[in-house]
C-alpha cells in the first residue's frame, strides 16, 4: 500500500478525547490523522447554526475550574499536557448554582466555585448530615478517580456510610449524574469521585463564545502541531488480522494503515466496526436525553432570573435517574442559564437564553412519522416548560416571557443519535466502562467516554492518558 496513506496513529473521532489524543501525539512527532464522519469537529460538544444563531450542543458549563495559580487539579493537568494558556479559553465561572427538589423546588442547596458555600448550605439545610459530609468530602479530595485501577464500587453503598438522610443522598446525586453518568439509579464510586470533586468542589465556568472556544483552541494547536485531520470521512470498517487492526476501510472505500488506532466513538460501536452486526449490545447505555432551547430579546435577568446559572431540579424527593417508561420524565432535569456567568463588566448580553434537559426513552421516539414527532417534540416542549417555571424563581408574567421569546429548537434522543453515533442517542455512552482502553484488537486503544473519564475536561484528560500509556511510554 503506498506509505503516505500508513499513519503512526489514526483516531476515529474528532470529539474532545481525540482532538486531545491528537494534539498530545503530534507534539512528540507521530504522523496523526484523525477521521470524523460530520463536516464539524467536537463531538457531542459541537455547534450548530439555525437562521444564523449558534447554538451549543452539549456544553452547558465546563466543570473542573480552578482559580488561575491554583496545582495539582485535573485542569492544570490538561492545560500543561495540551500547551495551552489557560487565557486563550476565556474562562467566566458560574455566580450562583442551586440542587433544588421539590413541587417548586423549595428544598435548596446552593453552591458555587467556592466549596465552602455548598458546605454551609448542607449545614443549614441538614444539620445532623454536616459531619458526615464532611468525611465524605474528606474521602472525595483524597481518592485517585482518576487512576486506571480504580476499583469498580457502588458509589451508593460508600456515600450511605456518610450520608444517612435520603432526601440529601438524592440530591448529592441529581447533579453528578446528570453531567456524566451512563448508570441507572446507581454509578462505580470512583465516577462518583470524578464528578462530585469537577462539579461541587472545583466548580463550573464557561468560555467566551461557549464551545466554540475550546473547539477553536483545540484546532488552532492540532495544525500547530502538525497534525492532519480529514473531514465527512468516517472509518466504516476496521479490517482484523493476527489479532490486530491491519487497515481502517473509509467511507468512500479507500484504506489507510496505522500503528495505533485510538477510536473516540464508542466501545460497542468500535466493536462493531470490526465484528459487524454479531457484537452482543448488552452494553448500549440506555439513557438519553432531550434539551429544549429558548432565546429571549434580552438578558434572562430582565425577566427575573438573575441568580442562578445551572440549577439541578427533582420534583419529587424520589429522584430516579433512569430510563423513563413515558417519552419524555419532566420530574427531574437540569436548567441552565448560558448567560448568567460572571463575564467582564465591559460584556453586554443583548439576548438571553434558557436550556432545559430532561431524561427520554430512545424507543419511543425511533421510528415516528415525522408530523407525529413533530407533534411529540412541540408538546414536550410545552410540559418541560411549565416544570422549568414552577422550579425557577417568578418571573414577568406568562405573556412577557412569552413576548420576549426570540427563538426555540429541541434536539431528542435521535437527534443524539444521528450526530454522535451514539448508538440509542446514550449521551454517556456504555455504563460498563474501561479505564485501560483496551479491546478485542492489540493495537486497537478507546478513548473518551466509554474509557471512563467524564466531563469535557475528562474526555480530553482521557485522549490524553491513552496516548501517553498506550503509544508515547510505548514509544
Amino acid at each position: 500500500m503506498n506509505s503516505t496513506l500508513h499513519y503512526d496513529v489514526a483516531i476515529i473521532g474528532a470529539g474532545m478525547s481525540g482532538l486531545a489524543a491528537g494534539i498530545r501525539l503530534a507534539h512528540f512527532g507521530h504522523r496523526v490523522c484523525i477521521f470524523e464522519r460530520h463536516n464539524a469537529v467536537g463531538g457531542l460538544n459541537s455547534f450548530y447554526s439555525i437562521a444564523g444563531r449558534k447554538y451549543d450542543v452539549g456544553l452547558h458549563a465546563l466543570t473542573n475550574y480552578v482559580a488561575p495559580g491554583v496545582k495539582g487539579t485535573p485542569l492544570g493537568k490538561l492545560l500543561r499536557q495540551l500547551r495551552i494558556d489557560r487565557a486563550e479559553l476565556e474562562l467566566w465561572p458560574q455566580k450562583r448554582s442551586r440542587v433544588a427538589f421539590g413541587e417548586r423546588g423549595e428544598i435548596s442547596l446552593a453552591f458555587n466555585n467556592d466549596a465552602g458555600l455548598l458546605e454551609s448550605e448542607v449545614a443549614r439545610g441538614f444539620p445532623s448530615q454536616i459531619d458526615g459530609f464532611k468525611r465524605l468530602v474528606a474521602l472525595i479530595q483524597t481518592y485517585d478517580g482518576f487512576g486506571l485501577d480504580a476499583p469498580v464500587e457502588s458509589a451508593r453503598e460508600v456515600v450511605r456510610q456518610f450520608i444517612t438522610d435520603p432526601l440529601l443522598e438524592a440530591m448529592l446525586f441529581c447533579p453528578v449524574m446528570f453531567y456524566g453518568s451512563a448508570e441507572e439509579r446507581d454509578m462505580a464510586f470512583r465516577d462518583f469521585v470524578i464528578l462530585f470533586r469537577s462539579i461541587l468542589l472545583e466548580g463550573m465556568a464557561r468560555p467566551t463564545d461557549g464551545v466554540r472556544r475550546i473547539i477553536r483552541v483545540l484546532l488552532d494547536k492540532y495544525r500547530e502541531a502538525g497534525g492532519e485531520r480529514r473531514m465527512k470521512c468516517g472509518v466504516k470498517k476496521i479490517i482484523a488480522r493476527e489479532g490486530r487492526a491491519a487497515a481502517l476501510v473509509l467511507e468512500d472505500g479507500s484504506e489507510v494503515t496505522a500503528t495505533h488506532v485510538l477510536s473516540s466513538i464508542g466501545a460497542v460501536e468500535t466493536e462493531r466496526l470490526y465484528r459487524g452486526e454479531t457484537v452482543d449490545d448488552r452494553d448500549v447505555g440506555r439513557l438519553s436525553f432531550v434539551e429544549t432551547i429558548q432565546v429571549f430579546d434580552r438578558p434572562t435577568d430582565e425577566l427575573g432570573w438573575g441568580d442562578d446559572t445551572i440549577v439541578f431540579f427533582s420534583t419529587s424527593p424520589d429522584f430516579r435517574y433512569e430510563r423513563p417508561s413515558t417519552q419524555v420524565d419532566t420530574r427531574s432535569g437540569v436548567i441552565c442559564f448560558p448567560g448568567n456567568f460572571s463575564t467582564s463588566p465591559e460584556t453586554t448580553l443583548k439576548e438571553g437564553m434558557l436550556r432545559c434537559t430532561c431524561l427520554a426513552n430512545y424507543d419511543q421516539w425511533k421510528n415516528l412519522p415525522e408530523e407525529t414527532y413533530r407533534a411529540d417534540k412541540e408538546r414536550w416542549f410545552r410540559s418541560i416548560s411549565a416544570t422549568v417555571r414552577k422550579i425557577l424563581p417568578a418571573a414577568r408574567d406568562d405573556a412577557t416571557v412569552a413576548q420576549a421569546t426570540s427563538a426555540t429548537d429541541m434536539f431528542t434522543p435521535l437527534t443524539i443519535e444521528r450526530f454522535t453515533g451514539h448508538l440509542q442517542g446514550a449521551v454517556y455512552g456504555s455504563p460498563r466502562k474501561n479505564r485501560q482502553g483496551t479491546t478485542g484488537l492489540s493495537n486497537l486503544y478507546l478513548c473518551g467516554t466509554d474509557q471512563g473519564y467524564l466531563g469535557i475536561v475528562g474526555a480530553m484528560l482521557s485522549g490524553i492518558s491513552m496516548a501517553n500509556f498506550h503509544v508515547l511510554q510505548k514509544s
